[in-house]
């Protein structure tokens, strides 16, 4: 993986690696679609409204306002690739009509974004009762591990359990109808998994670079060329280890896509008031937003 630190970048002494994941020619069925992504969450940690909060934001009525903990559904090329698993991730897959997860990827090991996992089960159900993949950093892998113990291996103990066959993370992740590269991206004390994915049919390109307090030269260049970025915007005010509105609104000019959305969003951010303040190219993701590429 590519590591893109406050201040510059810096590879790993391992050399970068390419990963071709097989996924059987029933995945390819809708090759020629356009990417979709699924906002299933775009809260903060605590979501909003936060518990025990009488703001403006966490009595609204506007339903932007109202957020689950961050996590997305790309479907590229027929193959369906969760990322995240938030404490809500079974209601947001009922929301969302998510009736497949053929991949796995874990950003980091943090519990807003790692606690559903064990509603993949679910999902090793519909693949014939097999083991999900599942690729992170490796703090990311440990913690699965820690987590769910029972859960680790190519099949379910029993059926009706979760399977997660863990892998670390590649520099690029081939699915056979595209490709998720992946950088680092810092978090406080830990490093996030920032991707880039790319479709081969279609030449579509997302990014998504949740949790982070700096995108650095590396990660920006990876990022040049995509139509649409999900950036990491927590609130208007600076915090240690995510990126502020302003902040990531400085990144997103530096990448220049066409589209940039901003996620994991407190109850300081009011959907309507903040979006007529960004750039025309900037808007505040919510829970439920559908994009096509």
């Amino acid at each position: 993986m590519r590591d893109s630190r406050d201040g510059g970048s810096r590879a790993r002494s391992t050399p970068a690696r390419r990963v071709q994941l097989r996924l059987g020619s029933r995945r390819r069925a809708s090759i020629l679609a356009a990417m979709e992504v699924f906002f299933l969450g775009t809260g903060t940690s605590q979501g909003v409204p936060m518990i025990a909060c009488d703001c403006a934001v966490c009595r609204s009525d506007d339903p932007r306002n109202r957020r689950t903990r961050t996590s997305i559904h790309v479907v590229m090329g027929g193959v369906h690739v969760q990322v995240d698993a938030s404490p809500e991730f079974r209601e947001q897959c009922l929301r969302a009509d998510v009736r497949q997860v053929d991949v796995f990827v874990l950003t980091h090991a943090h519990a807003d974004h790692v606690l559903g996992m064990d509603d993949l089960r679910r999902f090793c159900d519909l693949r014939g009762f097999s083991g999900i993949p599942v690729y992170s950093t490796p703090e990311g892998i440990a913690r699965v591990r820690a987590i769910f113990p029972y859960a680790i291996g190519d099949k379910p103990a029993f059926r009706g359990y979760p399977a997660f066959i863990v892998h670390e993370m590649p520099e690029v992740l081939d699915l056979g109808v595209g490709t998720i590269s992946a950088t680092l991206l810092p978090h406080g004390g830990v490093q996030v998994l920032g991707l880039v994915f790319e479709e081969r049919a279609t030449g579509a390109r997302f990014v998504y670079y949740t949790d982070c307090k700096a995108v650095g030269p590396e990660a920006r260049a990876l990022a040049r060329g995509a139509q649409v970025v999900v950036l990491d915007g927590l609130r208007p005010e600076p915090h240690p280890t995510h990126l502020s509105i302003p902040e990531a609104i400085e990144v997103a000019a530096a990448i220049g896509a066409p589209r940039t959305y901003l996620t994991h969003l407190t109850h300081a951010v009011d959907h309507a008031t903040i979006e007529a303040t960004l750039p025309d190219s900037v808007r505040l993701a919510w829970d439920g937003l559908r994009i096509e590429l």
